[in-house]
């Protein structure tokens, strides 16, 4: 986050950040941003991919850096002796996309891998310290929270509100009004990307993979998925094993305006 105070939602869980806080997300982190009214906040988004082939002592030391992203918390935010270092990788690697040499994507590569064994070695350093405000929104985001854990029952506005001593209605209309989206759009959502990770990385059924993840039926989870992702959930496993960038997708991020 390069401009003032902003919030993550991430897997329902609320994080309020301050300038120069990094947040890790792999893929199947169910997110979005938050920003104040106002102008515009500024953040630097790094999307990359993971090489396909490494040898296992490289794979090994990669796993290590990259388990920064699977951390209880996954906001870091470092006193200034490390932004600076952090800082000087970045600023290194856009004079490197300038120079545009036969090596610059190699040195590309070697500081962004910099960048982030920098975050991993000083990771016992981060002095983010999550805050839970005792009102409406942490309250909402404890619905949230519970949507993500159960996400493969049966939930339902009725189900949620009778579980959090909340009227159907008054809860309808704060959730909208806090996260940005209706109760049924954001369990499917949920729903959703928790599917894709499963059509990614086992070999279950389809239709197994639909009654995991909280769907009454297959067509519903088909027409649903299709809706979301722009391809049926088979055509997205397929296009992952091949390589496919046919337009198949991970649900997006979608942030408020």
């Amino acid at each position: 986050l390069l401009g003032r105070d902003a919030s993550h939602l991430i897997e329902g869980n609320l994080y309020r950040q301050k300038q120069y806080d990094i947040t890790l997300l792999p893929p199947s982190k169910l997110h979005k941003s938050i920003y104040p009214e106002g102008p515009a906040v500024k953040r630097l988004i790094i999307d990359f991919r993971l090489p396909k082939e490494a040898n296992d002592e490289l794979q090994e030391e990669l796993n290590l850096i990259l388990s920064a992203f699977y951390a209880d918390i996954p906001i870091y935010r470092f006193e200034r002796r490390i932004q600076e270092e952090l800082a000087s990788h970045m600023n290194r690697i856009f004079e490197l996309l300038k120079e545009n040499t036969p090596t610059s994507l190699l040195m590309i590569h070697s500081e962004f891998i910099q960048f982030l064994e920098c975050i991993y070695k000083n990771r016992e350093s981060n002095i983010y310290n999550p805050s839970s405000d005792d009102n409406l929104a942490s309250k909402i985001y404890s619905v949230t929270s519970y949507i993500h854990i159960h996400f493969s029952e049966n939930l339902t506005l009725e189900t949620l509100s009778k579980e959090f001593y909340i009227s159907t209605f008054y809860l309808s209309h704060q959730f909208k009004e806090v996260t940005g989206f209706n109760i049924s759009s954001y369990i499917q959502m949920t729903r959703i990307r928790n599917a894709q990770q499963m059509l990614l990385e086992t070999d279950d059924k389809i239709t197994d993979i639909s009654l995991a993840c909280g769907f009454n039926s297959f067509s519903q989870f088909n027409r649903v998925f299709n809706k979301l992702c722009g391809v049926s959930p088979s055509k997205f496993r397929a296009d992952s094993k091949t390589g496919s960038e046919s337009g198949a997708r991970i649900v997006p991020m979608i942030t408020l305006k």
